[in-house]
């Protein structure tokens, strides 16, 4: 089995309630490996490839309200953490999009029955396969219709992490009704257009495409 373990949120948690760089590094280094002995408990693990550290993020240039909601201080330790780690762990490093996508791109030219997709990021959810959650230390394997309804649920009920709300007032009761029948790409897509036609009128096809650019990972 080959894991495709999402750094980023790693990055940031190693830095909290530490006193020094090296502390930050040391807390890295063991939830990492801490990690990797878990699954290594299920499976027989052939490579480990860590993803992280992206830049210049091609969804920016699509709506300056994306992801707007965060806080741009990191937290101290942060850019020496993320030094040590891209010199001693060599991650794939995205550039020009995100890491989830990234490891998307991975996940497709590998195959879903042959990966394992590591990390916190619910966003991940829109995808047929395993994920491990290392902080619950829990697996989540989702067929292809749970991956479909996953992500056209998330157009509506939106991502508030990553300020993106396009559908506001619609929740997960409305996505459920909606969605009953449904099972294919097509017809979600007809589903969640016609929503969007329904609030943004005119430019119901215009604002769906840019939630769905936003939302989705590894498009190309």
């Amino acid at each position: 089995m080959i894991i495709l373990f999402d750094i980023d949120s790693l990055l940031y948690s190693a830095c909290y309630n530490v006193d020094s760089p090296e502390e930050s590094m040391f807390k890295f280094d063991e939830f990492f490996q801490k990690t990797i002995n878990d699954l290594e408990e299920f499976y027989e693990i052939e490579e480990v490839i860590p993803f992280g550290l992206s830049k210049n993020n091609f969804r920016k240039y699509i709506t300056k309200t994306y992801k707007a909601n965060r806080s741009k201080e990191k937290p101290q330790y942060f850019n020496i953490l993320c030094k040590y780690v891209e010199k001693y762990y060599e991650p794939e490093i995205a550039n020009g999009c995100e890491t989830d996508d990234l490891v998307a791109i991975f996940r497709e030219k590998i195959g879903h029955e042959n990966c394992i997709i590591v990390s916190i990021d619910k966003d991940y959810l829109q995808f047929e396969g395993t994920m491990y959650n290392y902080n619950k230390r829990k697996f989540i394997t989702l067929s292809k219709e749970d991956a479909l309804y996953n992500f056209y649920e998330q157009m509506i009920i939106g991502d508030t992490a990553d300020n993106v709300n396009y559908c506001k007032g619609y929740g997960k009761a409305y996505a459920r009704k909606l969605f009953e029948g449904v099972s294919t790409d097509f017809g979600y897509k007809k589903k969640v257009l016609g929503l969007f036609k329904k609030i943004y009128r005119s430019k119901g096809r215009e604002r769906f495409i840019e939630c769905y650019h936003l939302l989705k990972l590894g498009y190309r």
